[in-house]
């Protein structure tokens, strides 16, 4: 209440001084105008830090990752300081271990969980599976891949990069060209980052699998999910997967600081042989813990208990079911994209997202603007353009714990934060064209009575 009178206080100051200058004793609210009220509200703000004051409502989170956190899932990380050491831990986190597969579409793959980012994921699979020198053929097609190119080059491997369009995902003809012409079989591994959060390019990992199978080549295949898996279809086993990464912040609707992964029989074996140095990042010492229900280092207890909260709730939804409604919350941004009279940077349509959705904007307009505006007005959090793509895009994440009444909160603020910066739409355009999809492909939530 103090912080209220006294930004109130500022405010009166600030009319009574603009109301004398000018000689007047009419009342300020009166001489002012609602634009010109924004403008003196702006000017007293510096008296207090910057981002000390909460808006009411709630803040609108709605980039690719970190997302919306359920309710439930908040709840359950609420626990005092447990001890890891004691008896209830050792069954609670080989569950866990056990269930997590569901997400990754396996029945029988070794499963790890780090405490650590998608980026310690990238490492892991790396360090564990190739030895320095060893020969990786991989594709950059945006910020995260070409970071992961940048982590394969460091740690000493050799790497041959494929440079797609921004905006397009593995092409496996030339795939399938280059794996042909490696007779000698020097290629080692296959890297791919399923789902480019930069661009909204979703590439075919079973296509991949075909296409290396085709040319019958052995190399171990490494799958980048962090912002598909546990929200996209992923199906580890059958596409024959070796190594699978995710990351907490993303589809499983958790703070970050969880990396998990998925690793075959095949890639456990390559680990027996791979002589890159490897310390915190070792399986080696997981495995040796893992038997015990144990972890060779202290882990992030409140992230585990969200991490069960997590995939109970996907369990319970039934997970082709969370497929589609990924699905369906995409469509509906999609074709409110294409109501606002824009294009995806994504033009192919088998490659298109369905964790979010990257829109163009058209010549002469900055797409920052537009993130910046709706964060600064309206308490929504978009994605920016990165690196090759800055200021040409904007993106509306719809991956994790969304429903279409959230997603058309990011497209209402979207569509606002686009007028706020310049761009010729008509309100409501887009927003109708989701509601309208949205209503029309409705169905009763489980449990619910009809009306």
């Amino acid at each position: 209440m103090a912080l209220r009178r006294g930004a109130q206080q500022g405010v009166s100051k600030a009319l009574l001084l603009s109301s004398a200058l000018q000689g007047t004793e009419v009342s300020a609210a009166n001489q002012v105008s609602r634009a010109s009220l924004r403008c003196i509200s702006s000017s007293v703000a510096p008296s207090a830090a910057d981002y000390s004051y909460e808006p009411p409502g709630t803040s609108h989170c709605f980039v690719p990752g970190p997302v919306n956190i359920h309710e439930k899932t908040r709840r359950a990380m609420m626990v005092p300081g447990q001890n890891h050491r004691d008896p209830w831990f050792s069954p609670f986190f080989s569950k866990l271990l056990e269930d997590v597969r569901l997400i990754f579409g396996t029945s029988n793959a070794q499963t790890f969980i780090y405490p650590a980012t998608g980026t310690g994921g990238w490492e892991s699979g790396l360090q564990n599976t190739l030895s320095p020198g060893d020969k990786v053929l991989t594709w950059r097609y945006g910020q995260f891949s070409h970071l992961w190119v940048d982590m394969m080059e460091r740690l000493g491997l050799e790497v041959q990069v494929i440079d797609a369009d921004w905006g397009a995902g593995v092409d496996e003809v030339k795939l399938a060209e280059i794996l042909k012409a490696d007779t000698e079989k020097k290629i080692k591994a296959v890297a791919v980052v399923h789902n480019e959060t930069t661009t909204g390019v979703t590439s075919d990992v079973g296509k991949i699998r075909e296409t290396m199978d085709g040319e019958s080549h052995p190399a171990l295949l490494l799958v980048d999910g962090v912002s598909s898996i546990g929200g996209l279809n992923f199906e580890f086993d059958k596409w024959k997967v070796d190594v699978a990464i995710t990351g907490s912040q993303k589809a499983l609707s958790l703070p970050t600081g969880l990396c998990v992964l998925a690793v075959s029989d095949k890639a456990l074996e390559a680990h027996k042989t791979a002589k890159m140095p490897r310390v915190y990042f070792a399986w080696q010492d997981m495995l040796n813990n893992y038997p015990g229900g144990q972890v060779p280092y202290t882990p992030i207890i409140p992230l585990l208990h969200g991490l069960r909260a997590s995939l109970d709730l996907l369990s319970s939804e039934g997970f082709d079911n969370v497929v589609k409604r990924h699905h369906r919350l995409a469509e509906g941004t999609r074709k409110a994209a294409e109501a606002w009279g824009l294009k995806l940077l994504c033009k192919d349509p088998r490659w298109r997202s369905d964790s979010l959705t990257v829109i163009e904007v058209p010549e002469g307009v900055d797409s920052s603007l537009i993130v910046k505006n709706a964060f600064a007005r309206y308490n929504l959090s978009l994605g920016v353009g990165l690196s090759k793509v800055a200021g040409k895009v904007f993106r509306i994440g719809h991956l994790g714990n969304n429903d279409e009444i959230m997603i058309a909160s990011a497209i209402c603020g979207a569509e606002m934060s686009m007028l706020d910066a310049g761009m010729k739409i008509q309100p409501g355009s887009g927003i109708g064209a989701a509601l309208k999809y949205w209503q029309e492909t409705s169905s009763i939530i489980p449990t619910r009575a009809a009306p």
